[in-house]
């Protein structure tokens, strides 16, 4: 409880009959402390935003607004914070309040009938309801049994991406993605969002996380979303999180252009980032291009540099990324969900769609497994460790293994130094030659 500083004894009493009329007993009007009418609308049952102010604020958070640019033009507009009846602080609740799952008719409980029939049909099926304190939708997540299943396989790695449906639904569609044995998305478990903020994508992460029988996957993948990185830090602690690097190298020109050399140093930036081998000629290439081209003071760079551990793929090739380096396989889940919903799906179409395309994408991978399973690529090479991996690879695999293999067969080999080396009898070579 807040207490007043000076005990005014200025005040009302009221009583109120058994009858429920009410009755002034007492009023006192004298204050001790110097008046401030002006600031009688910081007291809370003086806060009132209005219907119309209420409309323009949630069309404009809908337009992608932000919230203190929305609030300056209505303090602009009234001329000045004293003729305004809230604050900045009552508009971004009231905008936090309002930003629940957008609803069409019957979707709440479309949502809730669709999850319960599922997890009738398969008890393995997990979904997850968060509520606002009307008991409004919030925010959802589910992931199938065929999810979890695939998890336990190839839940090393996975990219996390929720810009798909944030256009189209009001909302942000927010997949789990990893890649399969054909280098196939796969879905891995889905929410929908009311709003990105960190302790939405905390919500997320502990659903996901506890679907996932609380193993959490080895790295991740995303993009500069702050919020985002918040939430992987507090529910992901071990993890290794992951910058997309396509999202960093895409604002090169917006953050750069102005400059006059600018194509030369886009060319020394890039060569700097995909061509270091390691941390420390990384380091040096960066360190020349800020030295040649003045870029002491760019705020961007800095920033990136800071976080360089993160995106740089000097710094990140110790872990494994299943080859990703991006969040394109979240995006082009997103893309495989085109076929199936557009701009005018309602919610409750969406999720009755959703189970077609996991279907149709189950389909594509046994037929995959069907040609894995009756077909051979013939070898290319007389060495024993390729058929050794023909044996093993799914078709998908094989070939990206001969394009690496056709790459080796043109590399002529030294030997440096070695320890222990024994000859090979019958060819004169190191018995640890790639002949062997």
């Amino acid at each position: 409880m807040v207490h007043s500083k000076t005990n005014c004894p200025a005040r009302i009493n009221v009583v109120i009959n058994a009858d429920s009329s009410c009755v002034i007993s007492k009023i006192t009007l004298e204050h001790n402390h110097t008046l401030s009418p002006y600031k009688s609308r910081f007291f809370s049952c003086n806060r009132v935003i209005d219907t119309s102010i209420k409309r323009r604020l949630d069309l404009n958070d809908r337009a992608g607004i932000r919230l203190n640019k929305s609030f300056n033009s209505i303090v602009v507009e009234a001329d000045g914070y004293e003729n305004l009846t809230f604050g900045e602080k009552d508009a971004r609740n009231y905008i936090e309040k309002a930003r629940r799952l957008r609803l069409g008719e019957g979707d709440g409980e479309a949502i809730c009938n669709y999850f319960r029939e599922m997890q009738e049909r398969n008890g393995n099926f997990f979904y997850a309801i968060d509520l606002d304190d009307d008991f409004r939708l919030r925010n959802v997540f589910w992931a199938d049994a065929r999810s979890r299943a695939a998890y336990e396989c190839f839940g090393d790695v996975i990219t996390f991406d929720s810009t798909y449906l944030t256009n189209k639904y009001d909302m942000p569609f927010a997949p789990f993605v990893g890649v399969n044995h054909h280098g196939q998305s796969i879905l891995l478990g889905c929410g929908l969002l009311s709003t990105e903020d960190t302790e939405s994508f905390a919500w997320l992460f502990r659903n996901w996380l506890s679907c996932m029988s609380d193993r959490a996957p080895k790295a991740i993948i995303t993009d500069q979303d702050k919020a985002m990185q918040n939430a992987i830090a507090r529910v992901f602690p071990n993890t290794r999180h992951r910058w997309c690097l396509w999202h960093i190298t895409k604002k090169i020109p917006k953050k750069l252009r102005s400059y006059g050399e600018y194509h030369s140093m886009k060319s020394v930036m890039m060569d700097a980032i995909y061509e270091s081998l390691t941390e420390i000629e990384f380091e040096e290439k960066w360190k020349r291009m800020i030295a040649c081209y003045a870029l002491e003071n760019n705020q961007w760079l800095s920033g990136l540099y800071e976080e360089r551990h993160k995106w740089i793929p000097a710094y990140v090739k110790d872990t494994f990324w299943a080859g990703m380096s991006t969040t394109q396989r979240s995006e082009s889940m997103n893309a495989f969900f085109d076929g199936y919903v557009n701009s005018k799906t309602s919610l409750k179409q969406f999720v009755e769609q959703y189970e077609s395309a996991i279907k149709n994408k189950a389909e594509k991978e046994a037929e995959l497994d069907y040609k894995s399973f009756n077909s051979v690529i013939p070898c290319i090479s007389r060495y024993a460790f390729e058929k050794q991996f023909q044996d093993v690879y799914t078709i998908t695999k094989f070939r990206e293994f001969q394009v690496e293999l056709k790459e080796l067969l043109h590399c002529e080999t030294s030997l440096l130094s070695s320890t222990g080396k024994r000859e090979n009898k019958r060819e004169g070579l190191p018995q640890n030659s790639i002949a062997d």
